[in-house]
């Protein structure tokens, strides 16, 4: 049985990325991902859609801060100062995707989905998303989600998701 988060059969995330694939469709954009905590799971609920290849560009996987840096250039002190899970670096994240995939939109998560890695400052189960637009105008937001790192993961991507239906 292969390891997902994500359900091909997940009614609830089916339909928020109909949506969000009929907005895109209904502005002409395209939409990237840059993701660390999720290994690809907003990607792969977005491609779960058919004909989502009208709308989805590219999917970037940067679990590491050497991969943060070399495709989505994700300064070094930026991840030093602020760490990988910080605004900052999603947000720096959704901005190197959006350059490096020539997309419209993008959504970048990094988080920490535990079972450890967590701190007192940045418990597991924190998250940041970060959705930017073609003109590098970016928005981003903290979660704290609860539960095992696979309903994390999940719940980070249904967020991913309901954030770039409002873009």
């Amino acid at each position: 049985m292969p390891l997902s988060i994500i359900s091909s059969d997940d009614e609830t995330l089916n339909r928020l990325c109909v949506q969000l694939g009929r907005h895109l469709l209904h502005q002409c954009h395209t939409i990237t991902t840059a993701e660390s905590c999720t290994g690809g799971g907003v990607a792969h609920a977005i491609t779960n859609i058919v004909g989502s290849s009208q709308w989805f560009s590219h999917g970037f996987i940067t679990y590491s801060n050497v991969a943060k840096q070399q495709l989505l250039q994700v300064s070094e002190s930026e991840l030093e100062r602020y760490g990988a899970v910080s605004s900052q670096v999603a947000e720096a994240m959704a901005c190197g995707a959006i350059a490096a995939a020539h997309a419209d939109v993008a959504i970048a998560v990094t988080g920490i989905a535990g079972p450890g890695g967590g701190s007192e400052e940045k418990p597991v189960g924190t998250v940041w998303i970060a959705w930017a637009k073609k003109d590098f105008s970016v928005i981003s937001q903290a979660f704290i989600f609860e539960g095992d790192r696979k309903g994390i993961r999940y719940q980070t991507v249904i967020e991913a998701i309901k954030g770039a239906l409002t873009l």
